[in-house]
């Protein structure tokens, strides 16, 4: 796993509700546990403070990194996105109409970006989503990209507009494989071990970061304009259920993490390490 990912789906399945913090040695335990090294969470650390996802904070257990702003946002959207926490949809479309970007590293980034907000491209300049991103605004402004904004109803076939802007045969297939897989992830989870609790935290943390690759392809759209039969729905009925049975477990070994000493022999601190490692 990623490693850069692994800290992303930590702090957002963890740590964002405990305060947004932890200790350098309670984040190189944590890690452990997916079978991510010390160099490499020092790495993926590093890089997140440069980016600004993370910041230094002192800590009861010694040097640690919180949660920015910015990264609050992130992964509260995702959150709501992750386990379907979303407003029903009032079957008004939000349309994107941004200036031609030339330069094609900033018109890839900017693609990118909304993509990844939950919004597909009928066209050069027009996007459109179910909802309204409360990052969109950011995204613009660091692309320096005007854009205008509007909602919008659909008079024609909705369910033809979907299969337009969205690969759903695509992201049917992605749903069949991450059922696929997920079954002999989730009969791991009952494998003998020292710590049950563990085990438990590991095989919940590779649940949901193969679940939450679906932001990139999914931004929620609404039940009546998928296809009959939609496997996304089946999927998410077993992400569910799996998540919740696991989490009790997962969240004591994550307080144990948390409260516990640092490591013989582990460095708290965090260098500005080269990237090897961080995949």
């Amino acid at each position: 796993m990623n490693a850069r990912s692994a800290l992303f789906d930590l702090y957002g399945d963890h740590l964002r509700e405990r305060g947004g913090r932890a200790p350098v040695a309670a984040l190189v335990r944590l890690l452990a546990a997916l079978g991510v090294a010390a160099p490499a969470v020092r790495t993926a650390v590093s890089r997140m403070v440069r980016q600004g996802w993370l910041e230094p904070v002192p800590t009861p257990l010694g040097p640690g990194y919180a949660l920015t702003p910015p990264a609050v946002r992130r992964l509260d959207e995702a959150a709501h996105r992750i386990y379907r926490d979303l407003e029903p949809w009032d079957g008004l479309w939000h349309v994107l109409v941004v200036e031609r970007v030339r330069d094609r590293a900033r018109r890839e980034r900017l693609g990118a970006g909304l993509t990844y907000l939950g919004y597909a491209r009928l066209d050069e300049t027009t996007w459109i989503g179910p909802r309204a991103s409360s990052e969109l605004d950011a995204l613009l402004s660091a692309e320096s990209v005007r854009a205008e904004r509007f909602r919008s109803a659909y008079e024609g076939d909705a369910r033809g507009l979907v299969a337009r802007a969205w690969d759903l045969d695509g992201l049917g297939r992605s749903y069949e494989r991450w059922l696929a897989d997920a079954r002999p992830l989730l009969a791991s989870a009952g494998e003998a071990g020292p710590d049950p609790d563990e085990r438990a935290f590991a095989v919940r943390s590779r649940l949901v970061h193969e679940w939450r690759k679906f932001l990139f392809s999914d931004p929620g759209l609404p039940a009546d304009l998928l296809p009959d039969g939609w496997p996304g729905t089946r999927a998410a009925r077993l992400f569910d259920a799996e998540a919740a049975r696991l989490l009790p477990a997962a969240s004591r070994f994550v307080e144990g993490c948390l409260g516990g000493s640092r490591a013989e022999g582990e460095d708290q601190g965090v260098g500005d390490a080269e990237d090897v490692g961080d995949r």
